[in-house]
């Protein structure tokens, strides 16, 4: 009886060990308390870890992403509770929208591209296949530039111009997608008015309605050139908005045959100057040019655009530039007898003043009422038509061949 005794015992230990190996190997298996025996659950039963369960790009950790780059969330199974993504960028804390897929297995930002020299966290919460919840925090950051590029608005923020003013930017570096920098700035105006781009060469983007503005109209030029490669490995830095407003009309009509300027507000004549223009040998340009700078007093000097020697004034009154290459209206001290009879200018338009600048003057009276902006024409000249892109020349130019300038085909 005991011999039968101990052969019983040692069998129920055996049993015992054999029982347990079974436990302790479905415990590494993962089986489920539903018996389906899925592995990933985690040893002994625990949940996996969060990185198994929400899946994160660019990777936790990641530097130098660049922009072109998808950002992405998903899960395997289960579903996505909440997403929330943060960029840090220029100090600047911001979310970044995005949108949970139908099935909630993926989470996709709003905006396609990221933004550069930016930290992104992503909060993650989600539920596994099996209702169990998990929660992430991921970090990357994006490509730091060594190369950017800026764009310089005319007119100045908040100004009021005259109806002749064209939205000019100029850039820094030359441009090569000019189409995709184009998309990033955008001229509005209230009340609405076609505005069309128009490119000279890689480095100036002008924007002009059809015809001049009518006043009172308010516009907005917006510059949203941040990130947007304008030439390889150039990106923007500018997330910017300009607005300014557009006063009274004011065109003035200069003859150079007859010596005469007629200046005229809302279509109406108020005043008839006498002038004197570019002598025959250094003629004043034809066609329409817009007042960019308005100066009480400045120097010329003729080395400065391509003259010799032959003047050097330090005390010019009431300048108002016209052109890049040098063309003025401005008052006249030195030449008294030759307003409305000769033309003896090196192409600038010349009003009568005084040595100083009088308000009562010609010259005076005019600096005083124009604007930045304002319209100066001239006719019978017997020069070329003054180029589009030599100041703000762009009205010269006819509407069919203005919209032909866009880099959007």
């Amino acid at each position: 009886m005991r011999h039968v005794t101990g052969r019983a015992g040692r069998v129920g230990v055996a049993l015992a060990a054999v029982l347990t190996g079974a436990a302790l190997l479905a415990g590494v298996a993962g089986c489920t308390a539903d018996g389906t025996g899925r592995v990933g659950v985690g040893e002994l039963g625990k949940p996996p870890a969060p990185e198994h369960v929400i899946r994160v790009f660019p990777d936790d950790g990641t530097r130098d992403v660049m922009p072109g780059e998808r950002l992405w969330v998903r899960v395997p199974s289960g579903r996505l509770e909440s997403v929330k993504v943060v960029k840090v960028q220029d100090a600047q804390e911001s979310p970044v929208p995005g949108h949970l897929s139908g099935d909630r297995l993926s989470w996709h930002p709003d905006e396609e591209k990221l933004g550069l020299a930016a930290e992104y966290t992503v909060d993650a919460v989600a539920l596994d296949g099996h209702g169990r919840r998990s929660a992430r925090h991921t970090t990357f950051t994006t490509k730091v530039p060594e190369e950017r590029f800026i764009g310089y608005v005319t007119p100045e923020n908040r100004s009021t111009v005259g109806t002749g003013m064209i939205v000019s930017v100029e850039f820094n570096r030359e441009i090569e997608h000019r189409a995709a920098v184009e998309r990033a700035v955008s001229v509005t105006a209230r009340p609405p008015v076609e505005i069309r781009p128009h490119w000279f060469g890689k480095g100036r983007l002008d924007f002009r309605p059809k015809r001049y503005w009518k006043p009172g109209t308010h516009v907005t030029v917006s510059l949203r050139l941040r990130d947007v490669e304008g030439a390889p490995g150039v990106y923007g830095l500018q997330f910017k908005t300009f607005s300014f407003t557009v006063g009274r009309s004011q065109v003035s009509l200069v003859d150079a045959a007859r010596h005469t300027m007629e200046v005229r507000r809302d279509g109406a004549l108020v005043a008839t100057v006498p002038i004197t223009a570019g002598a025959p040998r250094t003629t004043t340009y034809n066609g329409r040019m817009v007042v960019t700078e308005m100066l009480e007093v400045t120097r010329m000097n003729s080395r400065t655009v391509g003259f010799g020697g032959e003047y050097d004034i330090p005390d010019v009154p009431h300048a108002m530039r016209l052109t890049d290459s040098g063309t003025f209206l401005h008052g006249n001290y030195w030449a008294p007898d030759a307003f409305g009879q000769v033309n003896v200018s090196h192409g600038c338009v010349g009003l009568r003043d005084v040595k100083g600048g009088g308000s009562d003057t010609p010259a005076g009276w005019f600096f005083d009422r124009s604007l930045i902006g304002d319209v100066i024409e001239v006719v019978h000249s017997n020069d070329k038509e003054v180029a589009p892109d030599n100041g703000l020349g762009g009205w010269n130019m006819g509407w069919k061949a203005w919209k032909a300038g866009s880099a959007e085909k």
